[in-house]
């Protein structure tokens, strides 16, 4: 039976982690000189945190505001938007010029790309709760920029694979920043692609090790996502500022299986699988903010769209004359989200109080079709109206808020509020149904020294669907099918959040992150009457979070330029299977994780070379009739060599997988409903990813 809680009580993990970090032993303050720091730059953050100058970043070269917050020591960038409904209050964990990003196409990591370093001024850590944006805990970067005239900048990506797959050659960037009068503008034109593939066998065995089948199938594929994106912002003067984001694209995925299969009887079977998906997106969306009695008032509208439409067929012929047999399935999915919402914000009574109110309609429309190969060789259409329908998202919310400095050491940020929702669904399985649900948070942040502070963070969640698993879907290469439900709801959460940093003076600085969650209404899959099997609320499910966050510098051992940043998380899981009524872990969340990266600018040179290792464990998916776990490794290593000046550009190479990490696939599957039906079989595949090689070129314009 899986553990369901980690071998220590959370309480006693909270006090330890505490106990630890602010242990005097540790506790080593940064030289008035450190590089760390820089006291010249007056600024508020002077009293809540860290400030880090443009100077700190000089031996890295940086071409941009991304470049120069990747090298702040224990922090890591959190784009927040992973499972947010609608735009919600602030989540994520880095600002800019003291506001929030109102985009959802765009990531921190993008628009932080197209800041210039050049422009940057100063980029402060601060505490979340401690600032006058809800929703915000723990440490946050804001990048304090200013642009004066017109600067440019562009990187380009390539890469190749020695085996299955094409070179990758068109990858990358340029984007042009600059500010005419009142008006500040960013023009950017991207493609983030990738390319990649394995080769290998894959064994099918029965319940007694006898070999049903050997396969051999050759994986390759291809993913590109031009975009191009507009920012736009304009200080009227009077404190009233206006922002226009837009951005059009379209997404460009291709994956090919070709599959050779031999039977102990001398059968030999051929496969011919792909699967293709292209479609636009555009995103447009706005703010304005201008005083308004005592206070500001913020207006914000957003409106996004994407088609996608997909196309999977498989094939199998075999020798000895049998029947050439095959399936095709093709689905057409229109997804939206419309987005007006307003904040105000005042001071009273010595805090900040902000109301706020959203509003979001979310829809999807989808079109399935399934078939099948007749005798004739023609795919002929077989009847899929689960598939076909369409669903809709009404939601509403409203909150209040309040941050406020009890003491000069100690500051509280609460939220409470909740939101109305109503979710209809059309086509063969229509309903609707509405939902009223507390939302809310409260938040304590703690600064007893310079070097040391803790934030606890009790929050109330509500979970964002994936409007998919309403209707169903086919996957033809697992000869896989979900049902469709109409009766899914978002799941709800209690949360509890510890963050403890530290900072080691001239060693570096360290993270701490613990996080508890209990779960109602936990979506995964569940058992259909008619057998089959779909997503589902299964009841309730805890998880909890453990993460260290770790920068070391080489400084003062003598190793001038040196740095080693250490990630490493562990999740403790528990729900109740549907199927068996066991206890075990969430399917496909990320079990454990480390990452290890080293990295030595060579003083007074502009080389850098480094190398990073990293390796994680998700957990095995859990459905009716079968187990299985799909993932890759179990190490990834590389080795990268980089010089900041090459004619003024900054090249970088990269030789990845270093260790031969492979793509693998094990399942079990069972003639019956698990856990009392007998082994059907069990697939075991084991492909060959190989050497990846990696390159870039950036400069400014």
């Amino acid at each position: 039976m899986y553990a369901p809680c980690p071998p220590i009580s959370f309480a006693a993990a909270l006090l330890a982690g505490v106990s630890l970090f602010a242990s005097p032993a540790a506790a080593q303050d940064a030289p008035a000189d450190s590089p760390q720091e820089s006291a010249a730059v007056p600024s508020a953050a002077e009293t809540q945190g860290r400030v880090f100058t443009p100077e700190y970043f000089a031996q890295f070269a940086p071409r941009n505001a991304l470049d120069m917050v990747a090298r702040i020591p224990g922090f890591t960038i959190d784009d927040g938007n992973n499972g947010q409904r609608g735009l919600g209050q602030a989540n994520q964990n880095v600002i800019v010029n003291g506001a929030r990003f109102s985009s959802k196409s765009d990531s921190i990591r993008d628009q932080l790309s197209r800041i210039s370093a050049s422009d940057v001024v100063r980029i402060e850590i601060l505490d979340g709760t401690a600032l006058d944006i809800p929703g915000l805990s723990g440490q946050v970067a804001n990048v304090v920029y200013t642009s004066n005239g017109t600067s440019g900048q562009f990187v380009w990506r390539t890469g190749f694979r020695p085996h299955n797959t094409e070179a990758q050659l068109y990858g990358g960037e340029v984007s042009v920043t600059g500010k005419t009068g009142a008006l500040g503008y960013t023009f950017s034109l991207s493609n983030p692609n990738d390319r990649f593939g394995a080769d290998g066998p894959t064994l099918i065995t029965d319940a007694d090790s006898t070999v049903i089948e050997e396969q051999f199938s050759k994986f390759s594929g291809k993913y590109d996502n031009p975009k191009f994106s507009a920012n736009l912002s304009y200080d009227f003067g009077g404190e009233t500022v206006a922002n226009l984001n837009a951005s059009y694209g379209a997404d460009f995925l291709d994956q090919r299986i070709p599959e050779i299969a031999t039977r102990p009887d001398g059968l030999v079977r051929t496969r011919d699988f792909f699967y293709t998906e292209d479609g636009p997106e555009y995103e447009i969306g706005g703010d304005i903010e201008f005083p308004l009695g005592p206070g500001k008032l913020k207006l914000i509208g957003l409106e996004r769209f994407e088609r996608d439409n997909g196309v999977s067929q498989l094939v199998d012929s075999f020798s000895g004359g049998r029947d050439t047999t095959g399936f095709r399935f093709a689905d057409t999915n229109a997804i939206g989200e419309r987005i007006g919402r307003f904040e105000y914000g005042w001071n009273m009574w010595q805090a900040e109080w902000q109301v706020s109110g959203e509003a979001a309609f979310n829809r999807l429309n989808r079109t399935s079709e399934l078939f099948e190969l007749d005798d004739n060789g023609e795919f002929v259409e077989l009847d899929f109206t689960a598939g076909n329908g369409g669903v809709t998202e009404n939601r509403y919310e409203a909150l209040l808020s309040v941050s406020k400095q009890l003491t000069p050491k100690l500051s509280l940020q609460f939220t409470g509020g909740g939101e109305y929702s109503k979710i209809e669904q059309t086509g063969s399985a229509a309903n609707s149904r509405s939902f009223q649900r507390p939302k809310g948070s409260l938040s304590l942040a703690w600064k007893p020294r310079d070097d040391f502070d803790l934030s606890l963070e009790f929050r109330r969640r509500v979970g964002q669907l994936s409007f998919g698993d309403f209707l169903a879907s086919v996957n033809l290469q697992n000869e896989n099918q979900n049902g469709g439900n109409n009766g899914l709801q978002p799941d709800q959460s209690w949360n509890i959040e510890l963050e403890v940093n530290k900072r080691l003076g001239e060693w570096g600085s360290a993270k701490l992150q613990l996080r508890q969650a209990w779960f109602e209404d936990f979506v995964d899959f569940f058992p259909l009457e008619n057998g089959g099997e779909a997503r589902g609320n299964i009841g309730d499910a805890t998880r909890f979070h453990l993460e260290l966050n770790t920068t070391l510098r080489g400084d003062p051992i003598g190793w001038q330029g040196a740095r080693l940043d250490v990630k490493a998380l562990n999740r403790w899981m528990n729900l109740t299977d549907p199927f068996t009524g066991l206890d075990r872990p969430f399917s496909y969340d990320l079990k454990r994780l480390i990452d290890v990266d080293f990295r030595y600018d060579v003083p007074g040179s502009d080389w850098a070379f480094g190398s990073g290792v990293s390796s994680q464990t998700n957990v095995a998916y859990s459905r009716r009739q079968e187990v299985g776990r799909d993932y890759e490794g179990p190490t990834f290593m590389n080795l990268f060599v980089e010089h900041k000046d090459v004619f003024g550009l900054k090249v970088s190479a990269t030789y990845g997988n270093i260790l031969n990490a492979r793509n693998k696939f094990d399942r079990t599957v069972f003639d019956g409903d698990r856990p009392d039906a007998p082994v059907l079989f069990v697939e075991t595949l084991n492909r060959r990813i190989g050497p990846i090689f990696r390159f870039s070129v950036s400069g400014n314009l």
